[in-house]
């Protein structure tokens, strides 16, 4: 059995599974409501009931005040409802908060690529956009900004991909120093990176290195709401040892017939045997879409790389309102280090 929601001020409609609470439904059809704690203590989540019947099965949450209201993270329907919520259209929608967590759980993934998982606190959730990213505050007043890999509607932990960069304390203390469990304290989601669901056009997505981090929560989240547009994935790296999660777009090209992936060796190694794609990253896309003019892309990665494929990209027809970047900037005292090494 299933029962239709209709948001009030919109007119929008997402169906519930029974057994399914209104929140998860709408996170699974990509339909944007607020939300904070998604255990009913918060507050964050709460609509008003317009019409219609429906049940808490664990009892009464703690945020609940008024029969009136709805707490979407816990109620489940019992018939058709319509109820009155502000939507989460934009990143503009979703507060900015300052939160503490923990370091869950530490895996490299390759020789420089670290996988970090957060953990929030028990009686917290950040709702973000897929695409958009989370900055560590550190002790001494420093940031180092990180993209989400993870998808919302799998928010149990918050996924990071983090590379090594040589003179960098930060990328350098999560490889030497940092253990499970670890406190850290964070501020997020950040950034105007996401996927932009209401186009009607087909997607291209173009990473460079870790910038594949961001485009994979995008996609996780596009295959769990059923989007259905054309999508292309182009990952550039230098050799194959840098391709730390070759095999999970390779398992989504077999399981999405609207999802092709092209990984790309700038500086193949003798011992890769490499048969596929090399050079530029951003060559590779126009060897495959000479006619860029009715495509949305997504670039996430080096500075040079996106700044150099922006410009080669507006020569093949691509339009700038259709373009959306995420370039991963090294943090000024990380320059300044790399400079000085340079110069000795």
């Amino acid at each position: 059995m299933t029962f239709k929601v209709t948001i009030a001020s919109s007119g929008h409609q997402f169906v519930v599974d029974q057994g399914e609470t209104i929140l998860d439904a709408a996170l699974r059809q990509g339909v944007g409501l607020p939300y904070g704690c998604r255990n009913g203590a918060c507050g964050s989540c709460i609509a008003s009931l317009v019409s219609g019947t429906l049940h808490y099965p664990d009892g009464d949450p703690e945020a609940l005040s008024a029969p009136e209201q709805v707490v979407v993270c816990q109620a489940q329907p019992q018939s058709d409802l319509v109820i009155g919520v502000r939507e989460v259209t934009a990143d503009r929608d979703i507060p900015i908060k300052i939160l503490p967590c923990r370091a869950e759980h530490l895996q490299r993934l390759s020789h420089d690529v670290m996988l970090v998982q957060l953990k929030l606190p028990q009686t917290e959730r950040m709702q973000f956009l897929a695409g958009q990213y989370i900055e560590f505050i550190l002790k001494d007043g420093r940031r180092r900004a990180f993209s989400i890999a993870n998808a919302p509607h799998h928010d149990e932990y918050l996924e990071l991909h983090i590379r090594h960069i040589p003179g960098g304390s930060f990328t350098g203390h999560v490889f030497d120093e940092l253990r499970d469990r670890a406190l850290l304290r964070i501020e997020g989601p950040l950034g105007s990176f996401y996927l932009r669901e209401d186009s009607p056009r087909p997607v291209l997505m173009m990473g460079g290195g870790t910038g594949i981090a961001p485009l994979k929560g995008m996609l996780e989240h596009a295959f769990y709401t059923g989007f259905d547009r054309p999508i292309h994935l182009f990952w550039g790296v230098r050799a194959r040892r840098d391709l730390y999660m070759d095999e999970v777009p390779r398992r989504w090209e077999k399981e999405h017939a609207n999802f092709k992936y092209t990984p790309v060796l700038s500086e193949p190694l003798d011992g890769d045997r490499w048969q596929g794609a090399t050079g530029f990253v951003s060559d590779a896309v126009i060897a495959s879409y000479p006619d860029l003019s009715e495509f949305d892309i997504y670039m996430s990665g080096p500075p040079i790389m996106i700044e150099s494929a922006t410009r080669l990209f507006v020569t093949h027809g691509a339009r700038m309102e259709h373009m959306y970047s995420d370039a991963f900037e090294f943090a000024k005292d990380v320059l300044d280090k790399l400079a000085q090494a340079s110069n000795d």
